[in-house]
């Protein structure tokens, strides 16, 4: 994989709109309890790096708020993504850095499922197979290269 040689030369890139909800008085106190949302997890993934330009997911809008699902009671977070391109190269990678980030970051109560949206990518039922399957994953995060590649998209994520 040589991700010198980009696949989408000249992407879209949308204008980033903060929405974020605010502090509350409860978010101080350890005494209460802080339900996980969607929210949460946006800010989490929003900022993670595309590996072929120097953008951010969101001004991407590989990711957004309302392709995350999560259900805090049940312990179950969904993802889906959109590639730029239908034939991106780097889908596998953009869905291994947001589980990587998830990984890191969430509780490990959490089941996470990361998918391409339907129909925007001509490999779609191939990537999500690979993004789900735990010893694929596992494997991929023991090529030291491929780490490589993951943790500097991921080092500028908040």
């Amino acid at each position: 994989m040589n991700i010198t040689q980009k696949v989408n030369d000249a992407p879209l890139v949308y204008e980033v709109v903060s929405q974020t909800r605010g502090v509350q008085q409860s978010d101080f106190d350890d005494g209460v309890e802080d339900p996980i949302d969607s929210e949460e997890v946006y800010e989490l993934i929003r900022n993670i790096n595309d590996p072929e330009h120097p953008l951010t997911l969101e001004q991407l809008h590989v990711t957004n708020r309302e392709h995350i699902y999560v259900d805090d009671c049940s312990n179950r977070v969904l993802i889906e993504f959109t590639p730029t391109i239908p034939h991106c190269s780097m889908a596998t990678l953009i869905g291994l850095c947001i589980r990587v980030r998830l990984l890191r970051s969430l509780p490990e109560r959490f089941k996470v499922d990361i998918r391409i949206r339907e129909g925007s990518h001509q490999s779609e039922s191939q990537v999500n197979k690979q993004l789900n399957d735990k010893e694929r994953v596992a494997a991929a995060l023991e090529n030291t290269y491929l780490l490589d590649v993951v943790n500097q998209c991921l080092a500028t994520a908040a």
